[in-house]
């Protein structure tokens, strides 16, 4: 097997521009999500791998699913290799929808630009990455190692910002992909077995707009607002206090304001204020009872306000990712050659992100989060300004990832 591995090694290494060169072409399809029209971005992906003489099975998701989701256009992809009867099916997802650039850049946020040894652009780190890498990985397995049983169903899915229901979570349901073991795009050089889960909500707060000078005419939906954040607020300073998760690498639950609008104008009394909020739930929480727990102090913290009145809306609840017990080969193998290849341990721990993982896991498929991420995902500016990936990460995880396959299969 050392003998093998060399050669997968080689062959990465002897096709690495390629792949770089994949990557980049990647970057250069935008795919910002809002607004969510990723169907480009699919199409040209599924060109690049046809040239590498890969067969692609493309699954545009009907229009009123994409739309209900809050998104405008997902063709999900699937590049499936039989390799003969016996051994397991093993499932890669990475996604390639993202937020957008934002402000600050350095870099053509959608240039694939190289600098230092880094290679620079919105997904770059999250998850155009693992494309390249799981892409290459299957090629360089087929090249070397010729199995001879045993599938890998190659996930390329766009539905990870909005919680992956039209993403993975709409072929697992229509049953296009059953798989037996499954590894997502990963983001940092640790095999991630447990991840929080995420509860999202959408507050409008009523109250009845007026005139500034004469204030006592309508009810402020501001204030009643202001209210109700002090009192969310107080509660996120209990959660750091008083929970703690048992789980290596999550710590304790806690909320984000994320978004506030409201108000006509600076002369006029808000008659309306909505906010959204981020809620991380740990492993050991139960979803149910934390959103009606929210719902509850929400509610509660302007009922004694008259003329006040409150809409709260789920916009997202995505479960916390526990380990599963079947998922141990992954976690050896991952963990072995990550020491190998990396020259450090390898740990395997919790996030306390979210991912899509969790959908399979839901369905009692084992999974755990590896790929071509940093040492961790500050080092990678995911989701800020110069998102960048650096490029001895990708040609070492994709080793990694390689290795692993030849092991499962």
């Amino acid at each position: 097997m050392t003998a093998t591995y060399t050669q997968l090694d080689a062959w990465i290494d002897a096709h690495f521009d390629e792949q770089v060169a994949f990557l980049q072409e990647l970057v250069r399809v935008p795919t910002d999500t809002p607004p969510g029209n990723n169907a480009p971005h699919a199409d040209r992906t599924a060109e690049l791998l046809v040239d590498m003489g890969l067969d692609v099975q493309k699954y545009p998701v009907p229009a009123p699913l994409v739309e209900a989701a809050g998104l405008q256009s997902i063709t999900n992809l699937i590049v499936r290799r039989s390799y003969g009867e016996g051994g397991r099916t093993v499932a890669l997802n990475a996604h390639g929808d993202v937020v957008p650039p934002g402000e600050g850049w350095t870099h053509d946020p959608y240039g694939g630009e190289i600098e230092d040894g880094k290679l620079f652009g919105r997904a770059a780190a999250v998850s155009k990455c693992d494309f390249s890498t799981y892409t290459f990985a299957i090629r360089a397995l087929e090249a070397v190692a010729k199995p001879t049983q045993g599938q890998i169903d190659l996930l390329l899915t766009y539905d990870e910002e909005f919680g992956g229901e039209v993403g993975p979570g709409w072929l697992l349901a229509n049953q296009l992909t059953e798989p037996d073991l499954m590894i997502a795009a990963g983001f940092s050089y640790q095999v991630i077995t447990a991840h929080n889960g995420c509860l999202q909500l959408e507050v409008t707060v009523h109250g009845q707009m007026a005139h500034a000078a004469i204030p006592e005419s309508g009810v402020d939906a501001l204030q009643a607002a202001v209210q109700i954040l002090n009192v969310l607020y107080a509660q996120n300073a209990l959660y750091r206090a008083h929970i703690t998760s048992q789980v290596e690498g999550i710590t304790h639950p806690y909320l984000n304001v994320g978004l506030i609008e409201g108000g006509t104008n600076t002369n006029v009394i808000p008659g309306r204020v909505t906010f959204k909020l981020d809620r991380r739930m740990i492993p050991e929480e139960d979803a149910t009872q934390v959103e009606a727990t929210l719902r509850q102090l929400i509610t509660q913290a302007v009922e004694t306000l008259p003329g006040v009145t409150v809409d709260i809306r789920r916009m997202l609840l995505a479960q916390s990712m526990k380990p599963l017990p079947g998922n141990q080969p992954l976690v050896q193998a991952l963990q072995k050659h990550g020491q190998e290849v990396f020259g450090e341990v390898i740990p395997a721990l919790g996030t306390p992100l979210y991912t899509d993982v969790r959908l399979f896991v839901e369905r009692g498929i084992p999974g755990v989060i590896y790929g071509a991420g940093p040492r961790t995902v500050l080092e990678s500016h995911a989701k800020r300004a110069d998102e960048r990936i650096d490029l001895y990460d990708l040609r070492r995880a994709t080793k990694v990832i390689a290795r692993t396959l030849h092991d499962l299969l």
